[in-house]
């Protein structure tokens, strides 16, 4: 991974960043959101968000984009990325048995997220509401959350309070709080 810095807010220059990028910092501006960013290579596994931890001073959640076997329901998790899932500890809080990972596809049009980019951001693109976020107690405990802005290959550290309390609801979505062990 190359060196990189630290940045309060949006990027000085659009130039070379994608839309949906664009469209975040957008919104949360608008919400009077604070966060600091970084740019990076392309994190799009837990090893390269460690790094990336370290950096802004924050664990990167690690956020699933679930579904049920009959693709009807979606869920978004957001656990601490040193967690191990386990589907069966989560089907049984949530009454939905045999979750799966959805498809890039169905990413694209619920979230305007392509895989490796999957976050908590990408709800401000779920106009119909189509997707229930699912938060682990623990991540909930932590003063800031870490995440992706619809891409990976940028960063934010924001309040969880901010998340929790003007984000969430400016989307239209609330939350369910799960307990994961994720203990072998």
């Amino acid at each position: 991974m190359t060196t990189v810095e630290m940045y309060q807010g949006r990027p000085e220059s659009e130039e070379g960043r994608l839309p949906r990028e664009i469209r975040t910092y957008d919104f949360l501006d608008r919400l009077g959101i604070a966060y600091r960013r970084t740019d990076h290579d392309r994190a799009d596994n837990m090893e390269a968000c460690n790094e990336i931890d370290a950096i802004l001073g924050v664990i990167i959640c690690k956020n699933l984009f679930l579904c049920n076997r009959q693709r009807t329901d979606f869920y978004l998790l957001m656990m601490p990325g040193d967690k191990k899932f386990k589907t069966k500890e989560l089907s049984s809080q949530i009454n939905s048995a045999r979750l799966s990972f959805a498809s890039p596809e169905e990413m694209l049009k619920y979230l305007d997220i392509e895989p490796g980019a999957v976050s908590i951001m990408g709800l401000m693109n779920d106009h119909e509401h189509a997707v229930r976020l699912l938060i682990d107690e623990d991540v909930l405990k932590d003063e800031y959350v870490g995440c992706h802005p619809c891409v990976c290959t940028s960063s934010l550290k924001i309040r969880t309070r901010d998340i929790i309390d003007t984000y969430l609801p400016a989307t239209g979505h609330g939350y369910q709080t799960v307990h994961l062990v994720g203990e072998d």
